[in-house]
């Protein structure tokens, strides 16, 4: 375990969480987006990170192919799944429910990476390839979704709020699309660099 990531982890989720964001999710899609990012992007990222370690040498970071495909699919539904108009709308009027989806996208983002950072020391380069292909996958979709969002012409959401809904819109796609899917495919970036670097060395 790493206590510097685990606690700077924490610390970025509380402040998400403690700070206005979750009083602006209601009148705004950009702060609902930059809550969401800061959890998925920052704070989870951070936590897997202290965490996967720690995890390396259990039974579950084993599967070098089936773990990581149902992992990125599970969060692929949830992602998705939230961003329907009708769940989305009622996260952003019930608090509850915007507490149950905010967990949801904490738990799918930290199954992709830890599975993306935990291997055994004897399968590194093949649990970092698949946690690569997984933290990739993530960036495709989470790009796609931020794509869709900022380029539409008219809100996608009956919930909107505020004297420009459309720009609203806009920037809380920019923020999926810089925050989510930069950071996603910079980390399998960096995974793909080590495999390649420790093959060099070996």
């Amino acid at each position: 375990m790493n206590p510097a990531f685990t606690l700077a982890g924490a610390a970025v989720l509380a402040l998400a969480w403690a700070g206005p964001l979750p009083g602006m999710v209601p009148h705004s899609f950009a702060a609902h987006m930059a809550l969401h990012m800061a959890v998925v992007g920052v704070g989870v990222p951070l936590l897997a990170a202290g965490l996967a370690p720690a995890l390396s040498q259990t039974r579950l970071m084993r599967s070098q192919l089936a773990l990581p495909v149902a992992v990125s699919l599970f969060d692929l539904i949830v992602v998705w799944g939230w961003h329907a108009p009708v769940l989305h709308e009622a996260a952003r009027a019930i608090p509850a429910v915007l507490a149950l989806e905010q967990a949801m996208f904490a738990l799918a983002a930290a199954l992709v990476w830890l599975i993306a950072l935990g291997a055994e020391a004897g399968r590194r380069h093949e649990a970092a390839l698949a946690g690569a292909l997984t933290l990739f996958f993530t960036s495709m979709h989470m790009t796609l979704l931020g794509a869709l969002i900022g380029l539409a012409s008219r809100p996608i959401y009956g919930h909107a709020h505020g004297p420009d809904p459309v720009r609203d819109q806009q920037i809380g796609g920019a923020i999926m699309l810089v925050i989510g899917g930069v950071i996603y495919l910079a980390g399998g970036l960096v995974l793909i660099a080590r495999v390649l670097r420790q093959r060099g060395v070996a």
